[in-house]
């Protein structure tokens, strides 16, 4: 088995025509590539070489995207980065449940090209250790307050009409918040940025930020493991 592999990306789909379309625009940039159509065939791949990413389909025959999440985080931890994509899956609360359950990023189809390359660009080339927890917490304790409750509302599915409205500020405001809290984490995306507190969260209630008031949330909402076996019974 390779240990690690610098370049190559598997591609899991049941659509023949999106792993096609990935591989050939992957390849297309310098990357190697490889393909499977179910679920049951991912593990057995990657312990014959690791990959440096893997896309995922959310909906797979034998093993879905979820499962196959997991697996791959309980046996190699962060060591491979995990991209859910998904034409079906498209609501806030189903990505926001994919990050959650251990995936770097979610796309949802049809996906653009350039997005894709630089989504998976960015994740294969940064380094994957454990001092990549040190240093979301050091970017998540230079987010102001507000950008905390800005965030927090963003892991918990709201949408962005639904937090200027929880927060009692106009929705440029919000968007604005966003931007910045993108900036401060260094990500491309909301996905990634809820990725950054949902990981920082896992394995236990975020510890209350010095001088923080806690948002006084609806008891319906909060994101947890009760919404995570939903979404793999879905």
């Amino acid at each position: 088995m390779s240990n690690a592999s610098s370049g190559l990306i598997l591609v899991v789909d049941d659509d023949e025509g999106f792993r096609t379309y990935a591989c050939e625009l992957l390849e297309s940039v310098g990357y190697r590539t490889e393909q499977e159509g179910s679920g049951t065939a991912v593990l057995p791949a990657v312990a014959d070489e690791r990959p440096a990413a893997i896309l995922l389909d959310v909906h797979l025959p034998g093993l879905n995207g979820y499962e196959v999440c997991r697996e791959l985080r309980d046996r190699y931890g962060d060591a491979i980065a995990i991209v859910f994509v998904s034409g079906e899956r498209t609501d806030p609360l189903d990505r926001a449940g994919g990050l959650l359950l251990g995936a770097d990023d979610y796309l949802t189809k049809p996906v653009d090209p350039a997005e894709l390359i630089v989504r998976v660009r960015r994740l294969v080339e940064r380094p994957r250790s454990n001092g990549d927890a040190a240093s979301s917490n050091k970017k998540l304790q230079s987010l102001t307050r507000r950008e905390h409750e800005v965030l927090d509302l963003l892991a918990e599915g709201f949408r962005q009409e639904e937090i200027a409205d929880r927060l009692v500020i106009s929705t440029k405001t919000v968007a604005t918040h966003i931007q910045r809290i993108l900036g401060k984490l260094e990500v491309r995306s909301r996905a990634q940025a809820v990725s950054v507190v949902l990981r920082e969260s896992k394995g236990g209630e975020r510890a209350r930020r010095p001088g923080s008031a806690q948002l006084d949330r609806p008891r319906s909402r909060p994101f947890g493991e009760r919404h995570v076996r939903a979404f793999e019974r879905r």
